[in-house]
Formats: C-alpha cells, sequence, structure tokens
C-alpha cells in the first residue's frame, strides 16, 4: 500500500512539474492562481485544413511553460543519452509516462468543447502508443501514411523548432499532385483522422534550402515531437 501511495505521489508531483498545479488545488483553497497555467484551462484554437479532410492544427495547445516543463519531464526519461539514440516508442497504456496519459486526458478535454472537430474522442482508451522523436537540424521524416495497425485517429505535439510538413494524396485520394504545406509551431497539436489519416502521406524534409515558409526561410533547431495513436484490436 506504501509503495502505491508513493508512486501515486510521485505521479503527481511530474503532472504538475509538466502541466502546473491546477487551481482548484492552490494553497488554501484559492479559486485563482497566478503561476497556473493547467492546459485543461485553456480554450485552444483550432484551424481545419480545408484542402486535407480531417487534419485539424491548435497552434497554441501547449503555454510556453508547459513546453518547457514538458521538454524537462522528457529529458527525464533519459531515452536520448547516446547520439545514435533519436526514438523512443511506449506501447500499451499502462506503459505510457505519466505526463503522457496527461497529454492525452488533455486532447479529450478540449475536444469535448467542440463539436466540429472530428475525432474518436470517445474510445477508451484514446491512446494506447506513443512515440517521442528528436531531430537534430536536417533530420526529417520522408513521405508515409501511418501503418495500419493503428486506428483511426492520430495526434502530434510539436516542441522546440518550427517546421513544415507537407501533406501529399497517397493513392486512391483522387487529389491529383497537389502539395498542401502546414507550419508547425512550438506547442501545437496535430490531429489527423479520416482521410488525413488514411489517403494523405505526411512528410518533414528539412534538408537546408526546403524548409520555406511564405517566401523565407525557417532557421533550424532541434525538434521533439510527440506521437500520440490507438492500436487496432487484435484480431
Amino acid at each position: 500500500m506504501r509503495d502505491e501511495e508513493e508512486e501515486e505521489q510521485q505521479q503527481k508531483a511530474v503532472l504538475e512539474l509538466v502541466f502546473g498545479q491546477s487551481s482548484s488545488e492552490g494553497e488554501g483553497g484559492s479559486d485563482s492562481n497566478s503561476d497556473s497555467d493547467s492546459d485543461v484551462e485553456c480554450e485552444c484554437e483550432w484551424e481545419e485544413i480545408e484542402e486535407v479532410k480531417g487534419l485539424w492544427l491548435c497552434k497554441d495547445f501547449l503555454s510556453p511553460k508547459q513546453q518547457s516543463r514538458l521538454l524537462s519531464a522528457i529529458e527525464d526519461e533519459n531515452w536520448f543519452t547516446q547520439p545514435s539514440i533519436n526514438q523512443a516508442m511506449r506501447f500499451g497504456h499502462q506503459h505510457l509516462p505519466p505526463w503522457a496519459i496527461q497529454l492525452s486526458h488533455s486532447i479529450r478535454h478540449s475536444l469535448l468543447r467542440r463539436d466540429d472537430v472530428v475525432f474518436p474522442i470517445h474510445r477508451e482508451p484514446l491512446f494506447d502508443q506513443m512515440i517521442a522523436n528528436l531531430y537534430q537540424p536536417g533530420e526529417g521524416i520522408s513521405a508515409h501514411v501511418d501503418l495500419l495497425r493503428f486506428d483511426d485517429g492520430i495526434a502530434i505535439i510539436s516542441l522546440e523548432s518550427s517546421c513544415v510538413m507537407h501533406f501529399t494524396p497517397g493513392s486512391g485520394s483522387g487529389s491529383g499532385s497537389v502539395s498542401v504545406p502546414l507550419l508547425l509551431t512550438p506547442g501545437s497539436l496535430l490531429l489527423m483522422s479520416g482521410e488525413a489519416r488514411y489517403r494523405w502521406k505526411h512528410e518533414i524534409n528539412r534538408r537546408p534550402g526546403f524548409q520555406l515558409w511564405q517566401g523565407q526561410q525557417l532557421t533550424q533547431t532541434k525538434r521533439t515531437s510527440i506521437t500520440l495513436r490507438k492500436l487496432c484490436p487484435s484480431p
């Protein structure tokens, strides 16, 4: 019992470190906390990417403080201790870090306030697989559609360096050779479902000269991303 209590307190401390203390738990029961920037209290501005059905972007999902805390929590996981290691995967809801579970709750909480953002928010759990990626300047991802072993509804959180992600139609999409660029800024949340998840490829080309936005070349620094997905049920 004591071990369970200590684990619960440790998880609570990690969540408060990343997301801040909620206003309802402030000192003396106060209903305000000037240092609180809990993500569940923010009102996200969602943007529908009309060219790609099922693609939604929230540019300010995490505040600068939350981004800093989340990066510290990721660093504390000691995943990227060697230059050759730039990716960490976790499978199973019970194996996700507490902060990843809180991110999942925050995504659901934000979407429950909207009736226009289409996403499978009522499944349980919302996500049970996570990938943390660390990209050095010049590193990106090739054009791909996520494996079909994962269910519909994928979330990507971007940290540190901004980047441009390009969406191009996959086979059978009927969208020709169009390419849709999207600027992912630090703290942004990208949601893919439906056609965006299954019928469009996405890629990030960070080679010199390729990261352009509105005619300006982006300054590349280290980029960290968190991808949350749901495994399909076993047959």
